[in-house]
Order: structure tokens, then sequence, then C-alpha cells
């Protein structure tokens, strides 16, 4: 069995931090730009991010493939730069890594991350639709015993596949699982995992949002749930999103503002209106228009236009904006000027590209 989390960080994931799904700095010839990728590390940490996700979808899963072979590469710059930061700071930052593939692959890049130090394994289902539940438990199971494990509801959308009750519910039962991310873009399956958790009696998973397209409302909703154990009170304590990939420092904020409203019991009219608004920026960036082809390059974007990447490119020369994305990046900008950080950013960007 992996070693249980130090308890630093375990305080950490279960008190709710934001956690921004890193992107891939590239240079015009599609070419790891590590000058970049380490100015997108430290705006994420001096944002005040609890942590940083990377190799994950956000970070492109291309980077596996054996042309770019970039995982390695990606994984270690990360963990040198967060270790970095983290002395700066005199503070944990949480380092979650993806991992993905049929069962020897996922168990090698978790142990991959074990090595490069980091805490938790971010595990993706995508591509194990055919499997039957026993071997989906048996799989998660055996990457959980390499490093502890994050599970992951991805949206079908972009490659995920359904995962019913019955499988968060015994998911829920595999001892180094410490958190989950839901980011199916649906209620329903969201309350299906929230309700697993609740019935499986552990207290000790904490439930991130990565549903992009409910942020606030997730943050901000206590789920109660009858159990076996007695009347179950479980929230979702923090984000581990795309979405929060640009404009950190202020989902950092929002995230603190959502927690402490949560725990005084009554939420003002003002956030149900603020939740509509970050679901409107987050169609823009994510792309909902065009079945979020842009989603990546949306990210990208925003990135460029503060300074801190020098273009949209993705590995796969077919993932760009979509037509009118842009204008729709333009129209959330100017909508919705207190949710930028653009000041922020340009206050500090010359010493995170130094």
């Amino acid at each position: 069995m992996a070693q249980p989390l130090a308890p630093s960080i375990q305080n950490l994931l279960r008190d709710g931090i934001a956690i921004p799904a890193c992107p891939l700095a590239l240079t015009a010839e599609r070419r790891f730009d590590e000058r970049r990728q380490r100015a997108l590390i430290r705006y994420y940490a001096n944002a005040g991010a609890g942590g940083v996700a990377v190799a994950v979808h956000t970070t492109q899963f291309e980077i596996r493939q054996p042309q770019y072979d970039l995982l390695r590469p990606v994984l270690e710059l990360t963990a040198e730069e967060l270790a970095n930061q983290e002395q700066t700071l005199d503070r944990p930052i949480v380092r979650v890594g993806g991992i993905l593939g049929q069962t020897e692959q996922a168990i090698k890049e978790a142990e991959l991350l074990h090595d490069l130090k980091y805490h938790v394994g971010l595990l993706s289902l995508a591509g194990h639709a055919e499997r039957s539940l026993d071997e989906l438990i048996d799989h998660c199971r055996r990457v959980a015993e390499v490093i502890p494990v994050v599970g992951f509801y991805l949206q079908p959308a972009v490659g995920g596949c359904e995962l019913p009750y019955a499988f968060w519910r015994r998911f829920a039962e595999i001892e180094n699982v410490v958190a989950i991310k839901m980011a199916p873009f649906n209620r329903y399956q969201t309350l299906e995992v929230v309700r697993a958790v609740a019935d499986s009696g552990r207290d000790d998973i904490a439930l991130y949002t990565g549903n992009d397209d409910n942020i606030v409302c997730d943050l901000l909703t206590e789920f109660v749930f009858p159990t076996a154990q007695g009347e179950k009170r479980i929230p979702i304590v923090g984000g581990l999103l795309g979405h929060w990939a640009c404009w950190t420092q202020k989902a950092v904020a929002l995230l603190d503002q959502c927690k402490q409203i949560r725990q005084s019991g009554s939420i003002p009219m003002e956030m149900m209106t603020r939740a509509a608004q970050v679901t409107d920026a987050n169609a823009a960036l994510f792309d909902a228009a065009n079945g979020f082809h842009g989603c990546i390059p949306g990210i990208h974007e925003v990135l460029r236009r503060q300074g801190l990447l020098e273009g949209t490119w993705c590995l796969d020369p077919r993932e760009t904006l979509s037509p009118g994305q842009a204008e729709q990046l333009d129209r959330v900008h100017q909508s919705y000027p207190d949710m930028n950080d653009d000041a922020f950013v340009a206050e500090h960007l010359d010493e995170w590209l130094a």
C-alpha cells in the first residue's frame, strides 16, 4: 500500500482548496516552452492556489504520445517549480498528477508520480467504458496501492464514461481514495457521487467540483442524505477546475467567499447571480456552443492576452478557437470586469517570466 498522505496535505484537501488544472505552454513550433510553463506555476502559487493539477485534460492528454514524449518533462518541471514555490511562500502546495490508460499504463504513471513526489493521482477512467464494474474497481484499487487517489468523473463530451452509483459506492470503500473530482456536467450524476460517499460512511473523502458549468452552486450547497449511520451532511469543499487555470487569483477569492457563506448557513441572493455569471463566462471559455471544441484554446487565449502564454497552440493543430469564441471572450471580459485578475498578472508578469 502507498504511504498515506502527510497530515498537512490531507488537511488542505479536506478543508477545501483551489486547484487549477494546468495548461501546457508551447512555442509557435509546438515545442515545450519551459520558461512559460514555469511562469504558469509561479502564477498559480502566487495567486493563492492550494494545489496544481498537471498531466490532466487541460494539459492535453497527447503529452503521453511517443511523438511528443512530454509526460515526464512536464511532471518533472512542475514538481521542481512547485517545490521552489513552497519554499518561497512557506506553505505546502498539493501536487496532483493525472493518471490515464489501461491498468498497466496507469500503474506506471502512478509509479512515476510517486517517484517525483506527487501527493495524489487524479485517476481518469476515459477509455474504460467497456469494462465491467468489478474490472473498474480492481483497476482503481491497484492504482491506489501505488499512490493516494482522487477519483475523477469526467464528462462524456470530452472522453469520459458514465459511472453509476454502484461504482462510486464501491470506489469509496478503497482505503487510499482521498478525494473525488466530480465533472460530469450533469446534476443527476453529481448527486449520485455525493450520495455514494454519504452511504459509504466515509468522512475522510473530500469532494471537489470539476463541474465548470456549475461552480458556485456546487460550492454553496450542503448535501444532506439519510443513511444507515444517520443523517449525513456533505459539502463540496473545493474545486479542481480547468476554468480556474485563468483568472486564478479571483477564483481563490471566490472559493473563500463560498466557504464562508456556506458555513454561515445563509446564502445572499447576489451569489446566485454570481453563479450564473460564472457559468456564462465558462460558456465562452469552454466553447459550450460548439460542443467544447475550443475548451483548451479558450483557456490559452485568456492567458495569452495576459502575457503568460505566447499563443494558443495545442499539440494537435486542429485544436483551435472556434469561430466567434474570441468575441465571446471579449463579451464576458467586458461584462464581468471583477472576474479577471489582469492587474495582478501585469504587476508580477516580468518576475514570473524571469
